[in-house]
């Protein structure tokens, strides 16, 4: 017997814990093992039983969902979709660049809900061109000191940062590689890639394999953001 997808919540508001387990409950190949109200607690509990997903808040009091996130994600607790708005694209890209598999507004229908949660666990990444995309592309519009007051700790916000590592992974990627890479940064999928540069579609999933092992990316999300923030990728 198949057994369900586990997950957990994460969320200071009670009304949207309540909210998200409800839809939840009455879907059948998912099931809500757990819920905390701040991310120490919710750690404390994975660490006891991981699970498949984590719906995690952003912004909550005392450890934020980033720094929770983090550790989510590097010691094998689960896979971690943020719970956001779109107007925190700041918190967004850092919890993206912690290790989020995608996001989800805490606005969702309770379809899209669940299908951010099993292409999640599918191993696939949250990344839609109509969402996804431009607030990428809005984070590396904005400038340093662009106003924006209320930011993550200093030790969390990384975005739009060039690190050594990121110049040699960028001259390890071939041309086509790099044509790629820049294809996908405008939110295109493999079949569509392969029919913009005349590539059978086999062709296309190696290169891509290949992006993720030069670049150290998880997932497409995150080679997505490396082609943002390497310069490889603009706003169009």
């Amino acid at each position: 017997m198949i057994q369900p997808l586990r997950i957990f919540l994460v969320d200071d508001q009670t009304v949207v814990r309540s909210g998200f387990s409800l839809v939840l409950s009455v879907e059948p190949g998912i099931e809500v093992v757990g819920q905390a109200a701040n991310a120490q607690s919710a750690l404390d509990q994975l660490r006891e039983q991981p699970v498949d997903v984590v719906l995690m808040d952003i912004q909550m009091p005392g450890m934020s969902g980033l720094t929770a996130t983090r550790h989510v994600v590097q010691e094998g607790l689960g896979k971690v979709i943020m719970l956001t708005t779109f107007d925190r694209s700041d918190y967004l890209f850092g919890a993206l660049e912690a290790g989020a598999s995608g996001f989800l507004l805490k606005t969702a229908s309770a379809e899209d809900l669940v299908t951010a949660i099993e292409a999640v666990a599918g191993g696939q990444a949250l990344l839609s061109p109509e969402v996804t995309l431009p607030l990428i592309q809005r984070i590396v519009e904005e400038p340093s000191g662009s106003g924006v007051t209320d930011k993550p700790p200093a030790e969390e916000s990384q975005h739009r940062t060039m690190y050594p590592e990121d110049l040699l992974a960028v001259e390890a990627l071939s041309q086509r590689e790099k044509e790629v890479l820049t294809l996908m940064a405008q939110g295109k999928s493999n079949s569509e890639i392969a029919d913009d540069l005349f590539l059978g579609l086999a062709t296309v999933k190696t290169h891509v394999s290949r992006i993720f092992a030069k670049t150290r990316s998880r997932d497409r999300v995150q080679a997505v953001i490396f082609a943002y923030r390497t310069g490889l990728a603009q706003p169009s």
